[in-house]
C-alpha cells in the first residue's frame, strides 16, 4: 500500500500516488586519496613522535618536557609550512592533508598532553599539572603565531629585495 504524499495530491488524481524518490547527496569521489594521504602522513608523524619519546623519555612522575617540546616544535612547523603553502607554493591538493593534517597532526600529541596532565594530578602534583596545561597551550599558540609571522616577514623582505 502506498501512502499519499500530501504535496502531490491533485484534485483530479488518486490520493494513492507514490512519493517522489528521495534524493541523496552525490557520493564524493576522490576522498579516498586524501584519506590515504592523511593516514600515511599520520603514521609518519606518530612514528617520529614515538621516536622522540624513546630518545627523551619522561621519568615516572616527572615533568613531561618531551611532550611539551614535541607540541611546540610541531606547532612552529605548522606555522612555517602553512604560511609557505599560502604565500609561495600552489601545492598539490594532497600536500596539506598529508603534511598538515597527517604528519604534523600525528607528530603533535594533545592526547598525550591530556594524559600527562591526568598523571600529574593523580601523582598529587596539581600545581605542576596546571602549569603544564597552561604552558603547553601558551607555548603552542605562541609557536605557531611566531613561526607564521616570522615566515611571512622573511618572505616579504625577500620579495622587496628582488
Amino acid at each position: 500500500m502506498t501512502v499519499p504524499h500530501p504535496e502531490r495530491v491533485d484534485a483530479g488524481k488518486s490520493a494513492h500516488t507514490t512519493a517522489p524518490p528521495v534524493r541523496r547527496p552525490p557520493v564524493r569521489h576522490g576522498q579516498g586519496r586524501a584519506v590515504a594521504a592523511v593516514a600515511l602522513g599520520g603514521g609518519t608523524g606518530a612514528t617520529a613522535r614515538y621516536a622522540a619519546g624513546l630518545l627523551w623519555p619522561t621519568p615516572t612522575g616527572g615533568f613531561p618536557w618531551t611532550t611539551l617540546w614535541i607540541n611546540v616544535v610541531g606547532c612552529a612547523v605548522i606555522g612555517v609550512v602553512m604560511t609557505l603553502l599560502a604565500e609561495v607554493w600552489a601545492p598539490h591538493p594532497l600536500v596539506r592533508p598529508f603534511f598538515g593534517t597527517g604528519v604534523l597532526g600525528g607528530f603533535t600529541t594533545f592526547s598525550t598532553y591530556a594524559v600527562d596532565i591526568e598523571r600529574l594530578l593523580d601523582a598529587g602534583r596539581p600545581r605542576t599539572g596546571l602549569a603544564y596545561l597552561a604552558a603547553t597551550l601558551f607555548a603552542a599558540l605562541a609557536a605557531v603565531w611566531l613561526a607564521a609571522a616570522a615566515t611571512y616577514r622573511l618572505l616579504s623582505s625577500t620579495r622587496r629585495t628582488r
